[in-house]
């Protein structure tokens, strides 16, 4: 199977300008000499909060320093609620949380500004979650028989003239996968028993629940979509690579890992035979990008319309408060969409 794939959009080059960089570490570099040592010697840190330090890069690796971390970790996140994490770019204020952060958890190659402010950082406790569990190669849709890619180019170029690699790189949305989630869990877990020696009990405890949460987890997606009427689904963006292999499905992506691509002419009239073709019902959008062009391409070919959500941030427009919450709901919409039996 193969999804429009890129080891990161790379539309985004207005990261942190130098000057913004140099301001912010001599911000950070005051901030920890102030309160530098009497957080050493009481446990606390950023302000006096109890607990380590963690800085997340959005609400995935967020969600894993709450869930293991438990009391004994405060959690800040880079990217806010509602704000579509691929193209964030940082202010100096976040700069300087990186560089007082006790642990920064992040998923390299999915957001270039958090990358480039993480290598200046300094900080000694850098967990990659792409380094946790194996990445894999999706390609630019999920391919059918007889059908033609005519008119894909393997680069394209923006109206900023930026290059976009189309069908190169590594899936980074490895927590729509529970199994590989799980994988990832545990490898924060031994971090922060390293991390945090005092409390490894806990943090072990905390792992073992969580991953026995997602192996549930797991099995329910399995059970539910083991005899389906149809395997394919549509989708704003190629986010369920490792969800749709996991169990036996066919993503249809309508842009690539950017949720803010422009589909070609030809993918959405391909996108329209094979809706007719694979008997899809639904096609879904997500939270934080535009539906736009999932919902004109639904009015179009006669589909309904859904949400599945990557699970990129946590909104008031959710189906769910948590991670555990959402993949359910997303489970539900592809029951009803892939006519589970």
């Amino acid at each position: 199977m193969s999804v429009m794939n890129v080891r990161a959009p790379r539309r985004s080059r207005r990261l942190i300008s130098t000057a913004a960089i140099a301001g912010a570490t001599s911000a950070a570099l005051l901030a920890l000499s102030a309160c530098g040592s009497s957080s050493a010697a009481d446990g606390k840190s950023d302000g006096g909060r109890a607990g380590l330090n963690v800085v997340a890069s959005f609400y995935p690796m967020q969600y894993l320093a709450e869930q293991i971390g438990g009391d004994h970790v405060s959690v800040d996140s880079l990217t806010k609620p509602g704000v579509e994490p691929h193209d964030l770019e940082l202010s100096p204020k976040q700069t300087v949380e990186l560089a007082g952060a006790d642990m920064i958890l992040y998923l390299k190659d999915l957001q270039p500004a958090v990358d480039k402010a993480i290598d200046q950082s300094g900080v000694k406790n850098i967990v990659d979650a792409a380094a946790l569990t194996k990445l894999e190669k999706h390609g630019a849709s999920e391919d059918h028989e007889g059908h033609d890619h005519e008119g894909e180019d393997a680069h394209s170029e923006d109206e900023h003239g930026h290059s976009h690699e189309t069908e190169a790189g590594e899936d980074p949305h490895i927590w729509l996968d529970p199994v590989k989630y799980a994988e990832v869990a545990k490898g924060v877990g031994k971090a922060l028993e390293k991390a945090d020696p005092d409390h490894a009990a806990d943090y072990k405890k905390n792992t073992e629940a969580l991953v026995g949460k997602l192996d549930a987890l797991n099995k329910d997606f399995a059970d539910g979509l083991k005899n389906t009427a149809t395997k394919t689904f549509i989708t704003t963006h190629a986010a369920f690579g490792y969800l749709a292999e996991r169990y036996g499905l066919d993503q249809e992506a309508i842009s690539g890992l950017s949720p803010e691509a422009e589909p070609s002419p030809a993918r959405i009239k391909e996108l329209q035979e094979t809706a007719e073709h694979d008997k899809v019902s639904t096609v879904f959008f997500e939270t934080l990008a535009s539906d736009k062009t999932a919902k004109t391409l639904a009015k179009d070919t006669g589909l309904k319309t859904d949400v599945l959500d990557p699970l990129e941030g946590i909104t008031d427009k959710s189906k769910g408060a948590d991670y555990l919450e959402v993949m359910q709901s997303n489970l539900t919409a592809l029951k009803k969409a892939l006519g589970a039996k």
